[in-house]
């Protein structure tokens, strides 16, 4: 598979491979995508602002796009989305930061 097929949304259509593939565990995973964005204690619009969030640190453009794409639709602007995106770029230079202390070792510590 050559790398600008990887992400062509056209493989999102093998999803219902997929479903017929696995069919209880994506049947199970359809249900479970369905509630984790359903209205609840947080509003859709925050959950998708979430989605747009988690899509962009783990860097998947479907989701990005899709999550984007629901965001708007229940009326996210975006400026909302924009802050969305910074709090996801602070999260992960955040994570860099932190995880930099692992590589002070008490042997350069001690020199």
């Amino acid at each position: 598979m050559q790398n600008e097929n990887l992400y062509d949304r056209k493989n999102l259509a093998k999803l219902k491979k997929m479903d017929s593939l696995a069919p209880e565990a994506m049947k199970a995973f359809w249900a479970f995508d369905r509630a984790a964005v359903a209205d609840g204690e947080i509003p859709v619009k925050y959950k998708e602002l979430i989605a747009v969030a988690v899509a962009l640190t783990t860097q998947c453009p479907y989701c990005i796009e899709i999550h984007s794409d629901n965001a708007r639709e229940t009326g996210a602007t975006d400026t909302e989305i924009a802050e969305a995106a910074m709090v996801a770029a602070a999260l992960r230079a955040g994570a860099a930061v932190t995880h930099a202390t692992h590589t002070l070792s008490h042997r350069a510590n001690a020199a």
